[in-house]
């Protein structure tokens, strides 16, 4: 079946300028961490990209590792890339990652220069492409210095295989390092993506403040706290959930009584906003201008079609702020 995106896809979305660059990112990106790995039915993984090209989603978020099994996720997005997308890729931002571990030996994870610049080689290879619009590193090596790990960022724009450059899951301390050394290299750091939800603010505390310092874009992953930010765990744990898959990164132990009250008090105010609760809390994100871009997730279309709909409501009044701190806040 011959792929045509719609003519409209560019009405509804919101975009975002990512930190000071040229660079704007759709509100809500689409992530490749689950549902697109070999474990995966491909012909949904493929309607699940069609229907978020469609619908204006243009940034496509992947990483060396993902999957299961590693490296899988590259390689199916690679397939689409070619059969449908290819004539579009001037219309698509494709990020990928690498930090996590890849490959067996002592140059398989982490942040050296030999490790980068190999994984971005393969991550080129299988997804079919000559660069990356965004090159990251997936997280912060404490044992190799800031120097190596941001020239290996350097090296792959100077290569030409990569656009851009970011850092994920870096504390606020090692981010002001890590984009004042970029700044010196002439290869700015465009984006910090690290996880941010209701139920897990951590960056709240100096990490937004420092992005906005420096210019920085922020793009939001886990914003539904693996799924617990959605009605599936309202009445237990259903068979077919994410907590109930043995690879999954949500166990069954983290469901519990004072985490569903506190969802279940929140769904109440979702309903009161005429959103699902999913809804609300990619919304909640977004109302932060510091707040590039939500990376979602998505098993279906219609999950995805349920979080583009957050666009369409991402206000919110004092009284419900202040609500739903005290919600969050509960011990």
């Amino acid at each position: 079946m011959t792929y045509t995106p719609s003519n409209n896809r560019y009405t509804d979305m919101v975009y975002n300028r990512c930190g000071v660059s040229g660079l704007k990112l759709p509100a809500i990106s689409l992530g490749l961490w689950h549902n697109f790995g070999g474990v995966d039915h491909f012909e949904t993984s493929r309607s699940i990209i069609w229907s978020a090209f469609d619908n204006g989603i243009t940034h496509f978020d992947l990483a060396n590792n993902y999957g299961p099994p590693p490296g899988s996720a590259e390689e199916n997005f690679g397939k689409i890339l070619k059969s449908d997308l290819a004539n579009y890729r001037d219309e698509l931002i494709i990020s990928t990652k690498a930090g996590y571990n890849m490959w067996d030996g002592p140059y398989g994870e982490w942040g050296s220069r030999k490790y980068l610049t190999a994984s971005l080689n393969q991550s080129l290879k299988r997804l079919g492409v000559d660069y990356v619009d965004i090159f990251y590193s997936h997280r912060y090596d404490p044992n190799t210095p800031l120097d190596e790990t941001m020239g290996a960022l350097d090296f792959a724009v100077r290569q030409g295989k990569a656009l851009y450059v970011g850092i994920s899951n870096y504390p606020a301390e090692a981010t002001k390092i890590a984009s004042e050394i970029l700044r010196k290299l002439g290869t700015p750091c465009l984006i910090h993506q690290p996880r941010y939800s209701m139920l897990d603010r951590w960056v709240e505390k100096d990490l937004l403040d420092t992005l906005d310092r420096e210019g920085i874009g922020c793009i939001a992953f886990s914003p539904l706290a693996q799924g617990l930010l959605t009605n599936r765990y309202l009445k237990g744990i259903p068979a077919d959930s994410r907590a109930s898959k043995p690879h999954g990164f949500l166990k069954k132990e983290q469901i519990t009584p004072k985490t569903n009250e506190k969802i279940e008090t929140l769904n109440r105010i979702a309903t009161s906003r005429d959103q699902s609760l999913a809804q609300m809390a990619i919304a909640w994100l977004l109302k932060d201008k510091r707040v590039t871009s939500v990376l979602v997730g998505a098993s279906s279309t219609n999950q995805l079609c349920d979080s583009l709909n957050s666009l369409q409501n991402i206000s919110f009044t004092n009284d419900e702020l202040k609500e739903i701190d005290s919600i969050l806040n509960r011990e």
